[in-house]
């Protein structure tokens, strides 16, 4: 896939873009890895809308890997970003991650209070975030652009929507 032309201005926007999602989920990380009391279900247990849909996530079972995903996930996206490498892949499941944090806000119509009537920074995320994957943002000063060069990735064309 050749390069996309974009104009000096643009690739700093895209970085910005990007360096800014990556440092909200590395930020996000560092007060999940590294505190042993944090847990999903201390967050989900305050639902209100999706109260139902969410309990089920704070089980004693099921609790301790959904905090590991959420907690490793938010530093695997963040380093991904980060870098640049396999932004596609980091930012959907950023967006996953995005709505299901805007609906386990919810108040329906509110969004965390009243000042947030269904829209809040959640979904300005998630915007980003397909923006981040609308311009192929791993390829501006990222590592998406070299990975997709790699002879192992044209190797093994199954890789490519990784790095594409």
């Amino acid at each position: 896939m050749p390069e996309p032309a974009y104009s000096t201005f643009d690739r700093c926007i895209i970085v910005y873009f990007r360096l800014a999602m990556a440092w909200t989920f590395l930020y996000a990380a560092s007060h999940q890895v590294f505190d042993p009391h944090f847990t999903v279900a201390g967050f989900l247990s305050h639902t209100k809308t999706f109260h139902d849909a969410y309990t089920v996530f704070t089980t004693p079972a099921i609790s301790p890997i959904i905090t590991f995903l959420v907690s490793y996930g938010h530093l695997l996206i963040g380093l991904s970003l980060a870098v640049g490498l396999m932004v596609r892949i980091s930012a959907f499941f950023g967006i996953l991650l995005m709505i299901m944090y805007w609906t386990a806000h919810m108040d329906f119509p509110y969004i965390e209070n009243t000042n947030n009537f269904l829209l809040d920074y959640h979904l300005v995320y998630v915007g980003v975030l397909v923006f981040l994957i609308a311009k192929h943002a791993g390829h501006v000063w990222g590592l998406d652009g070299v990975a997709e060069r790699l002879s192992f990735v044209h190797k093994h064309p199954t890789l490519r929507p990784l790095v594409a």
